[in-house]
């Protein structure tokens, strides 16, 4: 049986791990606190926010910046088309970044040189807000829930990490699946998918994020309330809510009968950003743990 090495500390190993825990624990609140705050102005009594006295712990808890949030009209349909095309927009643009990267490894891919140029000019040259208009709107696509999730069907930064991944693969691998009579179509799905689990989950964690946050195209191209983002609803929510009277505020509240100061703007964008934050921010530390692996193995290697 093989000994366990065993390796010998200094005196000094003990104070080093007291600093680094320290550093590291000192690090992980710095970064923590803006969020627990953001929480607690939301719970907090409006005037006590307002006059910087909550800092480290809620004042007079309260809940009622959610409930005016949550009563918002049509709050429930706008998630739901926010996390539709969160789940479409990130399974289809895993799906053609993936193939795309497959096949660009292909030697015998007709002009693949060609082909991959192109794709990878798109990453540096863009015709600009009016030709995307123009084009979305004479594609029929404005008005229409295809809009959130076909343009970004296929990211050129995506597929080149995709593709250096698979150029990393043994190809001992793909070439015993080709003698077993497996095509193009089969390897793709029984082994370049399976291998390319851990870069593929840190590149849906990237497109979920950036399909949950985004609103400019709802902005633009559609005009159908039913049709309407999360993000794009609050925004309007807060629009309107800071051109609404002060009575008006009160009495939709009842806040003399619950001794709750007027929402500020301030509390009413914490408010939000907790809405908007919190799904993604659930579903992050389940992602976490590829994005080290996944992109580095995803890198390009000299």
């Amino acid at each position: 049986m093989a000994k366990k090495k065993i390796i010998q500390q200094s005196k000094w190993d003990p104070l080093f791990n007291i600093i680094n825990y320290t550093i590291f624990t000192l690090f992980m609140l710095i970064c923590l606190y803006p969020f627990y705050y953001v929480f607690i102005a939301t719970i907090s009594a409006n005037n006590m926010v307002d006059s910087g006295k909550v800092m480290f712990f809620p004042i007079g808890v309260h809940f009622t910046n959610y409930i005016e949030v949550l009563k918002e009209e049509r709050l429930g349909m706008a998630a739901w088309i926010s996390t539709a095309r969160t789940v479409l927009g990130t399974l289809l643009s895993l799906g053609g970044a993936a193939y795309m990267g497959y096949l660009f490894t292909k030697q015998n891919m007709w002009k693949r040189k060609v082909w991959y140029r192109l794709v990878i000019a798109t990453m540096y040259f863009g015709a600009g807000l009016i030709p995307y208009v123009i084009t979305m709107t004479t594609l029929h696509l404005n008005n229409n829930f295809l809009l959130y999730v076909l343009p970004g069907a296929v990211g050129a930064f995506n597929m080149i990490i995709v593709k250096t991944y698979i150029e990393s693969l043994p190809i001992d691998v793909e070439e015993s699946a080709v003698v077993d009579g497996a095509g193009y179509f089969t390897i793709f799905t029984r082994i370049i998918i399976p291998c390319a689990m851990p870069v593929m989950a840190a590149i849906a964690v990237f497109t979920a994020v950036g399909q949950w946050n985004s609103f400019m195209d709802n902005l633009l191209l559609v005009n159908n309330p039913n049709l309407d983002t999360l993000q794009l609803k609050l925004h309007y929510f807060l629009r309107r809510t800071q051109t609404i009277s002060v009575q008006e505020i009160q009495n939709s509240i009842d806040l003399a009968s619950r001794k709750i100061s007027m929402p500020s703007s301030f509390t009413l964008k914490c408010t939000l950003a907790v809405v908007t934050i919190l799904p993604i921010l659930l579903v992050y530390p389940f992602m976490q743990k590829y994005f080290v692996k996944g992109i580095m193995m995803g890198a390009v290697k000299g």
